[in-house]
């Protein structure tokens, strides 16, 4: 690709979503405008954008942002490694699929947030609160992603590597797994959603003494009354939440790629 088509080809895909941004500031400024709420509860844009810079210039955001997103992450790592054992297992045996199916729904569906009242009883207000809820959370996506994909593997395909001589162990990491990817990232996306969510639940309500976090700096802004920085802080984790579908659309584009779904990606 020379670079005049490169740079057609960024602009194309940059502009529907810097155009949605321009439609909503311009759609805030006129609210602002209009005068529907006062301006110490929906500030103008230009406050906002003061605000996140002020954020930005602060040392302290930066530690927020790496304790939130180290709290993600290890959340998030430790469900993936639950919810994949546990999907895999009542993928394999059926009585266990019998017995944990609809628990394991019914853990999918509950909020998050109803379990922070117990966790704190249990742990405290510390991390093992806020990690044991995002791990409920998010691991059921998982083991039901796994599960999913795994009942929608054709059967002839499994019948063909049978027949080449896949058994057991090997049957399931090289044929079954990887043709329940698409459904097994699904169900990762679903469960990063669940566990992000959770994650900023309980920094509202768990707050770690010296352990600064978006939630808590969220919070903070809240007992002020500090708008424009509660918004500033609602623009960042949509920032990261944007950032983190990016990885997963890209995740998900290589897999379609590599089945011949979508033109192969560089």
């Amino acid at each position: 690709m020379n670079p005049a088509d490169r740079a057609r080809a960024i602009a194309r895909n940059a502009f529907p979503p810097v155009g949605a941004v321009i439609i909503v500031l311009v759609l805030w400024q006129a609210v602002v405008l209009l005068n529907v709420w006062p301006p110490y509860l929906l500030p103008p844009p230009l406050d906002v954008l003061g605000a996140l810079g002020e954020q930005v210039r602060s040392p302290d955001f930066y530690k927020a942002v790496g304790i939130t997103v180290g709290r993600a992450i290890t959340g998030y790592a430790l469900a993936t490694v639950i919810g994949t054992a546990i999907g895999v297992s009542m993928a394999v045996v059926p009585l266990l699929r019998r017995a944990l199916g609809s628990l394991i729904t019914a853990l999918q569906t509950m909020p998050s947030v109803a379990w922070f009242p117990f966790a704190i009883l249990l742990f405290r207000l510390s991390e093992g609160a806020i990690l044991v809820v995002v791990v409920l959370g998010a691991a059921p996506s998982i083991a039901n992603g796994i599960i999913s994909g795994i009942d929608n593997v054709p059967r002839q395909l499994t019948s063909a590597a049978r027949i080449l001589g896949a058994r057991g162990p090997f049957l399931y990491r090289r044929v079954i797994l990887p043709a329940a990817m698409p459904y097994v990232l699904a169900g990762l996306k679903q469960a990063w959603a669940f566990a992000w969510r959770s994650l900023l639940a309980g920094e509202l309500l768990v707050i770690v003494a010296g352990r600064p976090s978006l939630g808590a700096k969220l919070q903070f802004a809240r007992d002020f009354s500090d708008a424009p920085t509660m918004i500033a802080l609602l623009v960042v984790l949509l920032v990261i939440g944007i950032l983190v579908d990016r990885g997963f659309g890209f995740a998900d584009l290589r897999v379609r790629a590599r089945r011949g779904l979508v033109r192969e990606v560089a």
